[in-house]
């Protein structure tokens, strides 16, 4: 089966999981949202379940880099938007697209970018703060170019891999957040190498 279709069936594989989970939880209630300081469940709005976000920050690669690491540049802008839904108060699933930007190695450089469904978790939240945590896999599209005689290898790649993160957030209002995350994931490189890439990001998040 191809690349290409593969992304497709997975995209809509992950998007309807998403929307079902939010159609579930709208239909039922949101049920006890978390404690907030006086002891109410005020701060998630029945019915309020799905989400979306925006992630951004640094990308670090981790890829072999010739001869020598003055030869690498294995940082790089990273990106992450994400459409979310929680079945429950504590448990959900989270579809994102990521671009984890360039690195240059040796001569030439590589770039990733892909689509992520995880399965997240989230604990009660505590004058306004919380923790999540998320675990999932990740089809991702990588692209390497090399110098002329450094026997790294060049072309795309394409391919299922794993991915996990975590992190806290800090609620402004009943639906909008700012989050800090660490996330890893794993990209089949040109050559057969299968690395992983890691981003550290701050967002917001909106929940409706």
């Amino acid at each position: 089966m191809s690349a290409p279709r593969i992304f497709v069936q997975f995209v809509l594989a992950a998007a309807m999981l998403v929307m079902s989970l939010s159609a579930a939880a709208q239909s039922t209630g949101a049920g006890p949202g978390p404690t907030a300081r006086d002891g109410s469940n005020s701060w998630l709005p029945t019915g309020s379940r799905g989400y979306l976000g925006l992630n951004i920050g640094r990308s670090e690669y981790r890829l072999h880099c010739g001869f020598s690491a003055l030869n690498c540049d294995d940082k790089d802008n990273a990106i992450n938007l994400t459409a979310g839904a929680m079945g429950g108060s504590f448990w959900g699933a989270e579809l994102g697209y990521i671009n984890m930007g360039r690195a240059t190695r040796f001569g030439g450089e590589v770039k990733a970018q892909g689509l992520n469904l995880s399965v997240v978790g989230r604990t009660t939240r505590v004058w306004s703060f919380g923790l999540f945590g998320k675990v999932g896999t990740t089809y991702g599209l990588t692209e390497s170019s090399s110098a002329t005689g450094s026997a790294l290898a060049s072309g795309s790649e394409s391919g299922f891999g794993l991915s996990y993160g975590a992190g806290v957030s800090f609620d402004f209002t009943p639906n909008l957040s700012a989050t800090l995350g660490w996330d890893s994931y794993d990209f089949r490189f040109a050559g057969g190498n299968r690395d992983p890439v890691r981003a550290t990001t701050l967002g917001l998040q909106y929940r409706y």
